[in-house]
Order: C-alpha cells, then structure tokens, then sequence
C-alpha cells in the first residue's frame, strides 16, 4: 500500500511537471562560477539598500552591482555559509568566525570580526549559518548554539542545545528556532519557550516559519506546511501537497504578494500562490542552471535570487517580457505563430504544433505538417499554414492540404474578389478560390516563375520582392490567369531585403534604408523618417510586419524592435520602441515573427529555441541611479595591471606616474531585458560624449598633467539615469616641471644669458670694427655704384629727349615737305593758268619766295642741332669745303629721307637732287662703292 502511495505521488509529480514545460517563463539570467571567479556553492542572499548584491559563497563574499561581479575571500580561507546586509554592514559567518564587513573610501570591503573582537569562545567545528536581526539584537546561528549579540552592551549571550538547531527564524516579531528531535521554540523576553512538540516538528526539519496573519506557518522539508494559531498547531493542506511531499525543500521565502517560493534539493524552483498552488516550477530543462536551490530572495525590485548548488540565478519576475525554453528541441525553431478558436498554433522547421490558449498543456505535432512551416495567416474564419509541402487549412488539430498547391510562402488577400486569395508560391503565384465554403486552388499565374516570397498589392499591380533579382512589378489580365507585363526594378536588391504595405503606402526596406513607392515617379524613393530607423551597422533584415488592425508596421533592429503608428489625431507617426536585442532575441534573421495575442497588448516573437511573449502596455522602465563602484590605478609595464585604488570622493592631487585610471560605474539595475549602457566624457581631454556601450567601465592612458572631470550616465532602453556620476582628479606635472624647478630654469636662463651676453658683448665690439671698416668700404662702393647709377639714368633720360627731338625733327621736316609740296602743285595750277587769268603772277612770285625762304631751313635748322648739334660742327671740321646748300642736304640725308622727299624741301626736282647727291659725294671723296647715306650716319 505505501508503494503503490509513493508510485501514485510519483506520477503525480511527473504529470505536473510534463503540464509545466509549456507555460511561458519570466526572464531568467544564469552566472556560473566562470562568470563570477569563484567556487560553485552559494548558500545565502542578502541585498543592500543601493540595492547590491551579497552572497555567501565556498570562496568567500561575492558582492554583484549589477555591471559586475567582486569576491572577497573568507577571512578565514573557510567558507562563508551565511550573510545578512543590516544597515551599512555586511554581516557574515563562516567556520569559528562572524563578524562584518564595511565599505572603505575606496568603494572596497573591509572585515572586522565581531567574534574575535568579543573573545567568543566558541564550541568545536562551529559554522554559522544564519544571521538575522531582531529588536536591534544580532542573531547568529550555528548548528550547536545560537549567538545573540547586543551592539550597544557589546555583550553576548548564547542558547546552547542537546540536539542540532536547524535553523532561526523572525516571524511575527518573534525569534523562532528547532532543536531536533524536541521540537520548535520561541524566544519570549529572554528565554525559550516550547511551541509545539509535533512528531512531524521534532523529526523533519523546518526550513521556514512566517507570519500569516494572525497564524504562524512553518514549512517542513518533506511533509510540508503547518499552521500555528493560539497555541495549536495543524496540517494546512493545500492543492500542493503531493507535489512537497515527493520533493525535498531546502529553502523557501514568502513574496511580497503573498505568493511562496520554495528552493529545492534536485528538483528546482517551486512558485505556489497564497493558497497553496502551483503556479509555476522551473528547473533545468526550464531555464535554470542547476536544480539545488540553497537560498532565495526577493530583492527591492521583485526579482527572485536563487543561490544554488552551482551558481546562481536570477528571475527577472517583473519583466513584461515571458519566455517560452524548448531546451529539449522539441519544437525548432518558430517561424511563425497565430491564436485561432481558443488554440495557439506554432510554425516551425520540424511542422506545425499546437496547444490550448492559456493552458499548460504541451504543444503537440499536427500530423501530415512535419517539415518547414513559412508562414500562418488567418482569413475570415480560415487559418491557412504555408508549408514548404503547399498550403494548408487549419481547423483545430487537423489539416487539409488544398490540392495542386505547391510550397508556399505567404497569403495575400486579391481586393477585387471578396472569396479570392493570392499565394506566393516557390516558383511563382497561385490564385485560390472559396467556393461552397471550400479554399481550392483555382489557377496558376501564368507569365511569372520566379519564388515569391513577399508580395503586396498596390493600386491594382502586384509587386513581388525577390532579394537576388529585384523588385517585380506585375500588371495581371483582368481574370488574375496572366502576367501581362513584368517589369523588375534590379537597383533595388538585396539579401533579407522586403516589402510592406503600410497606411496604403507600398514600403521597400534594405540595408541602405526605407523606400516608399512613389507612382509618378515610377519608382521607390528613401523615406528619411522611417530609415532613421536602423542604420547600416544596426540592419538586420528588411522584414516588415504590418497590423492593419492596430495600424502598426514594425521593424527590426539589431539593438531594438520598433513599432510605427501613425497618431489619431495629428496624423503623425509615432514610435513604440522595445529594446530587445536581436542577441537578446535570439531572432531568425530574416524571418522575424512578430505576432499580436488575444490577451490585449501582448505579442508573440518566435526564435530559434522557443518564443518570448513582451506585454508591450505592462512595460515599466523603473527610476534609477548611476554610480561610481572603483576607480583603480593602473600600471601598463606589470603583469597585473592594478597598482592600487583611489577614494570615491575625489582624489585630489595624483603623482605624475599615476596618470593610467579605470574607472568603473554601476546602475544595480537587474532587468534582463533591457541592460543598461553607458556613455563617458573626459572634461580636459575628451570633451565630447562616447558612444553608448554595455561595458560598465572605461580606462585612460598615459593622461597629461591637468585638470579633468569624468562625467559618466547611463539608459535603460530609452530611460535615462535619474543623476550623473562624476569624478574629479588632478594629475600633478612630473617634478622636472615643478614650479621650484621651473624657478630654477628661469634663474639658469637667466645667469646663462648674462654670462653668454658679456661674452658675446666683448666679441661683438671686436667684430663691431671690422663691421664698420667693411661697412665704410662698402658704403664706398655703394656710393660709386650709385653714381654710375645717376650717370647711367642721366644717359638712358638724355637718350629719351634724343629720341623725342628726333621725333619732332622728323615731324617738323615731314610737315615742310607737305607744305612745300602743296605750294609747288599750287604754283603748277596757277602757271597753268596764267594766260587765261594774268593776275596770277603776282600769286606765283610770292609762292616761289615761299618755296626759296630761308625760313624753313632755319627752323628745320635750329630743330636738327637740338637734337644732333654734333653732326653740324663734325661735318664742318671733317669737310670745311662745303657750302650751306651741301650742309642742308647732309642734314636731309642724315635723317635717312630719300631723294624723292628731299627734292620738295629745296624746290628741285628728283633728278636734281641725285645731282646734288653726287657733287656732295665728290666734295667728300668717297668712293663708288662707299653708300653716301651710310657714311653720312657714321659721322
């Protein structure tokens, strides 16, 4: 019979487990030893009211601030076993030894032992395992004895016991322990008082007691709770009681919403609700990294802390955000999801499962879907699931494959027919038609061959996107049986590139943006609004999925996924932003899901190892702080770079060697979704801010002496820190550049350039008279030099009067010539005219006095000494012999005039003047190849 119990219980406890792998989880995030450098065991939590984390490890005190993780060795080398945050003190105890541990200037604990400090004798082998306060009195427990410690007599008192203690507890305001085999005890004003004696009290041990209203519970390790009321004590039995009963409970904490957590010995984490059922188990298979749960705790901002046999873990239990493990591989990867008639239905690469809404069944295979499942689209009252097999109807756990489909892709509703459907099919596209309540496949599309992944209509076209090809353009017959014109558009392409249509705009995405179809320009144009965005670096994948319901389009980031909308009232767009990394994700580039359930407000994204639901109205981005946790100094030439630590505070003057500084900052901020990053600028070096970063730190090198400011703040998704952290620190200049040192450069210049000057001052009065000698001379030929200057000037001036006397002789003998020449043709005409008109005579008498004047020479003359006064004199010395009219014609020759314009100016003819021409050459003797004019110029 007690067989056939436990076998009972034990399928019990199977079913139970079975019923729970399906149910949604909050976000769970694992630290493994690697993760915080020490041993695997953890055994008690405490939090801090800036909200760090302490935990009692096999190595020592971890402490976690939410950026990162520092351990501080048991005072002792033994292991910490309890901790306990009261006030500014970290209480702790291990092997023979409690004390506590206090933060330095430097941001670094320091331990004080309480039992050293108090000489303590203590019992062999103690190791204490609880800490508690109670009425100002600190509690610490081990196995043997309990120590009460009064802080301000600085007096303890112990209770000793025959039998083990397994544990102290404050409830109700009371202090509660159990000594096996006797039963649990209260302390009342000092001494112990027996509460109950009941066999399941004396022989199994309690792991927990607290207040519950006016009753006191106590939860045992294997045969579950009790109650205490007035004295009397009872079973309280809950719908959870076979479950406790086939587990072994090792720990346990009562939330703040009145729920239980209870830890486990190998079988997890179990969440009953104030009545007493399951809610929820969670353990490895589920998202836990071990299945010993050593101690719990709910922190300030309702996450759940489990120390566990190797690790530790933490339930992000506020989180919008639930998640769905499928750690056995059951399912694959989700493609696509939908919520039909009370079902959820989940498309995968392994087929297409299902399970009741709500319910914590698990999902199970539809028969004939196994394979790759694209997409899920509901009609009207028709779910159809497009399988790489063809198109399926869905109806409950069933499928109809419609006939002649071929693998399919997606579903696009044909607006001209009520009872019409397009498919994107692999090799093209197929029209379905709704006759006498049945989808059948009516045509295939002829004209168009090519995979159709994502297909939209738009004013009457159909538009198919395929990433290596193009964007194709489709004008249909009007009986939807022929592409009647294709046109593809190939400068737009690209891999997991998309199309979208969105508030009847046709929307195109690829790596290089969002692009809008625009009609009249025949084509899609860059939508610099919605590429804002993603940039390049953050793309992912063109993948738009669009609620028309909702008016939603939404786009996927690597860093976040972004919902667009359009306001009811002013008609622009707005923003839904849910910081989900596409790491966080865990997405399927290329093929995100993203799909609205009929909980209001609650989507589902399908990933590669399950789903995640996000609540995107239950989003809450609590306040919080930034702070500094270390600043360190480091040393580049060693092989451990840390040389030391400075105050939080500010640290005043540093030493010219100390100018390499990390700096490391803190939010204790546990949500898993989002983290929290951070951005720095440097005051006196880097005056611009970083960019955003989840590294909680940032380090300097080989920094200048000056002053500087670190100004450091972080975000939480689109949260901003409530403050900003800044550190302030001058490094001093190197001793060479000391103000004493500078002191003494300037008194070295200075004695260093008088000594220099009176040397110099001798030399240079010595050089000073070879200068001036050099100079003297110098200025003598400069002087010479200036006047061959003047004299050369004076030449170059008395040339340019030359030339313009001659200028004015020419123009003055050329003005005699025209004269002489009009006087002559006057006289000719008056000659002529002499026997008809006798008076002319007296005319002609007067022109030839004119033309025979001496006048002209003597102005012509006194024109040619001016600018040849020379020549006259030279001619006269060299040829005495010749007469005036000789002189006059050497003047005329002189001035290269030829025969012909000398003969006016002496009133002669030409042949005349060759005559005079030769005389002049007898008179001088020359020879008859020596030419006259030539001789003449040279004179």
């Amino acid at each position: 019979m007690r067989r056939l119990q436990i076998l009972l219980i034990l399928c019990f406890h199977l079913f139970c487990a079975a019923q729970l792998r399906a149910q949604e989880l909050p976000p769970i995030r694992n630290f493994s030893p690697t993760d915080y450098q020490a041993e695997n065991q953890n055994w008690s939590i405490s939090q801090s009211a800036d909200k760090r984390v302490y935990i009692a490890n096999n190595k020592g005190l971890l402490q976690y601030d939410g950026s990162r993780w520092k351990l501080y060795p048991s005072p002792n080398e033994s292991i910490l076993r309890s901790v306990r945050v009261i006030g500014d003190r970290i209480y702790s105890g291990c092997y023979m030894e409690f004390g506590y541990w206090e933060e330095n200037p430097l941001g670094l604990l320091e331990y004080t032992s309480l039992s050293q400090q108090l000489e303590v004798e203590m019992l062999p082998d103690e190791e204490f395992w609880t800490i508690l306060e109670i009425e100002g009195n600190l509690v610490f427990q081990s196995l043997d004895r309990i120590y009460i410690f009064d802080p301000e007599a600085e007096s303890v008192r112990t209770i000793d016991s025959d039998t083990q203690i397994s544990g102290v507890f404050e409830a109700g305001g009371a202090l509660y322990f159990q000594r096996m085999d006797q039963g649990v005890f209260k302390l009342i004003n000092g001494g112990e008082v027996l509460v109950s004696d009941h066999p399941d009290l004396r022989t199994d041990e309690v792991v927990h007691i607290s207040g519950f209203g006016d009753q006191i519970r106590l939860l045992t390790r294997h045969r579950g709770f009790f109650s205490l009321r007035d004295g009397s004590i009872e079973k309280w039995r809950i719908p959870s009681d076979a479950i406790l009963s086939s587990v072994s409970i090792y720990s346990a904490t009562v939330l703040r919403d009145g729920s239980i957590m209870l830890g486990t010995i190998s079988g997890g984490l179990i969440h009953l609700d104030a009545e007493g059922r399951l809610l929820d188990r969670i353990d490895q298979l589920r998202g836990l990294d071990n299945n010993t749960v050593l101690a719990l705790l709910e922190d300030m901002d309702r996450n759940i802390w489990l120390a566990l046999d190797n690790g530790v873990s933490m339930l992000d239990l506020p989180s919008a955000f639930r998640i769905y493990y499928d750690k056995e591989g059951i399912l694959g990867s989700i493609y696509a999801s939908a919520s039909r008639d009370g079902y959820l239905y989940l498309g995968t690469n392994q087929g297409l499962f299902f399970k009741r809404s709500g319910s914590q069944d698990n999902f199970q295979l539809i028969e004939g879907t196994q394979g790759q499942v694209w997409s899920l689209q509901l009609f009207g009252d028709a779910l159809f699931c497009n399988h790489h097999l063809g198109t399926f109807i869905v109806n409950g756990d069933e499928v109809r494959k419609i006939v002649g489909t071929k693998g399919s892709w997606m579903i696009k509703r044909i607006p001209s027919g009520a009872n019409l459907l397009m498919v994107g099919s692999y090799d093209g596209l197929q029209v379905l038609e709704k006759s006498d309540g049945v989808w059948r496949l009516r045509n295939q599309i002829q004209g168009f061959e090519n995979s159709a992944r994502f297909v939209e209509w738009h004013k009457g076209e159909v538009f198919v996107n395929h990433e290596y090809k193009g964007v194709f353009r489709l004008e249909l017959d009007t009986a939807l049986r022929q592409a009647v014109q294709v046109e593809v558009d190939t400068i737009l392409k690209g891999a997991d590139s998309g199309i979208a249509r969105f508030d009847e705009d046709l929307l195109y995405a690829n790596r290089d943006g969002v692009f809008r179809y625009e009609s009249t320009e025949s084509g899609f144009q860059r939508d610099s609004l919605l590429s804002s965005l993603y940039t390049p670096d953050s793309y992912i994948s063109g993948r738009m999925i669009a609620e028309p319901e909702e008016d939603r389009l939404w786009i996927f980031s690597s860093s976040e996924i972004i919902g667009v909308s359009k306001g009811s009232f002013s008609g622009t767009l707005r923003m839904e932003r849910i910081p989900l990394t596409q790491d966080a994700r865990n997405g399927i580039a290329g093929y995100e899901n993203f799909r609205a359930l009929p909980d209001a407000y609650v989507y589902l994204f399908g990933n590669r190892s399950g789903y995640m639901t996000v609540d995107i109205q239950q989003r809450v981005e609590n306040d919080f702080e930034l702070a500094l946790s270390e600043v360190r100094l480091l040393n580049r030439e060693k092989t451990n770079p840390a040389i030391g630590g400075l105050p939080l505070e500010g640290s005043g003057d540093l030493k010219p060697e100390q100018n390499s500084l990390e700096f490391f900052f803190r939010t204790t901020e546990y949500s898993v979704f989002p983290v929290p990053e951070y951005q720095y600028r440097l005051e006196g070096m880097y005056p611009q801010w970083s960019t955003w970063d989840p590294e909680p730190s940032v380090r300097f090198e080989n920094l200048p002496s000056g002053d500087y400011t670190l100004e450091v703040r972080a975000r939480i998704g689109e949260k901003p820190s409530q403050n900003m952290a800044r550190y302030t620190f001058t490094i001093s200049r190197p001793w060479y550049l000391s103000s004493g040192m500078i002191f003494l450069y300037v008194l070295a210049l200075l004695l260093g350039g008088l000594s220099i000057h009176f040397s110099y001052r001798k030399f240079y009065k010595n050089r000073q008279k070879v200068l001036v000698e050099a100079n003297r001379r110098e200025m003598e030929l400069e002087r010479a030099r200036n006047e061959k200057e003047i004299i050369r000037l004076k030449n170059e001036q008395l040339k340019k009067e030359f030339k313009d006397k001659s200028n004015e002789l020419a123009a003055s003998t050329m003005s005699i010539i025209k004269k002489n020449e009009i006087l002559s043709r006057v006289k000719h005409r008056l000659l002529d005219a002499t026997g008809e008109m006798p008076g002319f005579t007296s005319i002609v008498d007067i022109i030839d006095q004119s033309l025979q004047g001496s006048d002209d020479w003597e102005m012509f003359k006194e024109a040619f000494n001016n600018t040849d006064r020379d020549f006259l004199d030279k001619l006269k010395k060299v040829h005495p012999n010749l007469s005036p009219n000789d002189i006059k014609l050497c003047a005329y020759l002189r001035l290269n005039l030829s025969s012909k314009e000398i003969a006016p100016l002496f009133n002669i003819s030409v042949r005349s003047v060759e005559i005079k021409r030769y005389r002049l050459r007898k008179k001088m003797n020359l020879h008859r190849d020596e030419n006259l004019v030539n001789y003449i110029l040279t004179l």
